[in-house]
């Protein structure tokens, strides 16, 4: 997978790389897919969806060990990460 250019993080290229982290990972899919209420055609049909991207950031913005992973799988600093984040949820 393609990473995407740290300077210009945007929340869908992020959510791309959290879905990817999630694809290789098929136990945290699962963990995913409960915390967020899809099942497999639901999750399926969200693909792309604002709304699945926001919640694949905020997941892996509440889980440390996951977020931890990703950004070294990814090369990505996780502040860079957090900032996409904020971005997102400006109340914090």
């Amino acid at each position: 997978m393609k990473t995407p250019d740290r300077s210009e993080l945007q929340p869908a290229s992020l959510a791309e790389l959290c879905m990817g982290y999630l694809a290789e990972n098929p136990a945290e899919l699962v963990s995913f897919m409960g915390y967020a209420g899809y099942d497999p055609a639901a999750l399926r049909a969200a693909m792309g969806s604002t709304q699945l991207s926001n919640g694949l950031i905020d997941y892996f913005a509440s889980n440390e060990t996951i977020l931890l992973a990703l950004c070294a799988n990814a090369q990505l600093k996780p502040e860079s990460f957090m900032r996409v984040w904020h971005k997102l949820n400006p109340a914090g």
